[in-house]
């Protein structure tokens, strides 16, 4: 399974803070093909058009939260003239595999439609133990410590991330959250992780996939923030961890490259 922010990935060419081209949409494609996962959490797409454009429909299932959002604005930066489009959350999963569909966590919104809901399904694959994930987008802006600006509102969203953990833990179902967590999880002593990571109930005790791992994708950057957490259980079934570079490195698709584990059945 992987994870990946696709940023601002639009339905139409030109649209968004990252406008694209064909051929940004086919290479992106390609490169979602070569992760050859079972399911992709998905982060920043403006609809599922738009996510289709990258997960081929004929080869994956999308599901995206139910949240409208409430995009307004200029893009400011790079491309100051363009508007600002949805960013949603989301998964795409292959045809072959059953899945259930549970309600979205609205409650990591805190009641703002501009901070993303996250999307809960279940995996049923055949020959295979159920596994529950839940795709996330935390707010941005707080990556260390407790100082700045966007700080007080992801500390609101951990509490709410943390009763689904407990509440899932204590479920017979081994699970994952995965996605842009914003947040450098593997710095030590990292306050969310200690937070969260908290063995109450037992299988709350969890494995962060990239600890110890640094990311490559951008060399501004010696930690990953995005994640993908494992509960004991499903961390017991980890078999490795990987991040998907792109090519050269002279063209990102996206300022985030994807990152995958792969776990026994």
């Amino acid at each position: 399974m992987t994870t990946w922010n696709l940023e601002f990935l639009a339905e139409r060419n030109g649209d968004g803070c990252q406008p694209r081209t064909d051929a940004d949409y086919t290479a992106m494609r390609q490169i979602a093909d070569g992760l050859d996962a079972d399911v992709i959490a998905f982060q920043e797409a403006e609809n599922i058009a738009a996510a289709q454009r990258v997960f081929d429909p004929a080869r994956y299932t999308i599901v995206m939260e139910e949240r409208a959002g409430a995009p307004s604005g200029t893009c400011g930066g790079e491309h100051k003239s363009q508007r600002v489009i949805r960013q949603a959350v989301g998964f795409a999963i292959l045809k072959t595999i059953a899945f259930d569909r549970h309600a979205d966590v609205t409650s990591l919104m805190l009641g703002n439609p501009q901070l993303r809901s996250g999307v809960d399904i279940t995996l049923r694959a055949e020959g295979a133990r159920p596994l529950r994930l839940l795709s996330i987008h935390l707010k941005s802006g707080c990556f260390a410590g407790d100082s700045a600006k966007a700080c007080p509102i992801l500390a609101e969203q951990i509490p709410a991330l943390e009763a689904w953990v407990d509440a899932a833990a204590e479920a017979p179902v081994r699970f994952a959250v995965l996605g842009d967590w914003n947040r450098r999880l593997g710095v030590e002593g990292d306050r969310v992780w200690t937070e969260i990571d908290d063995s109450t109930p037992a299988n709350a005790d969890l494995r962060l996939a990239d600890a110890g791992v640094g990311p490559k994708c951008d060399p501004r950057y010696d930690s990953f923030i995005d994640h993908i957490v494992l509960d004991r259980r499903a961390g017991a079934d980890m078999l490795g961890f990987a991040e998907t570079l792109y090519g050269d490195g002279t063209r990102h698709y996206s300022d985030h490259c994807p990152v995958s584990v792969t776990m026994a059945r």
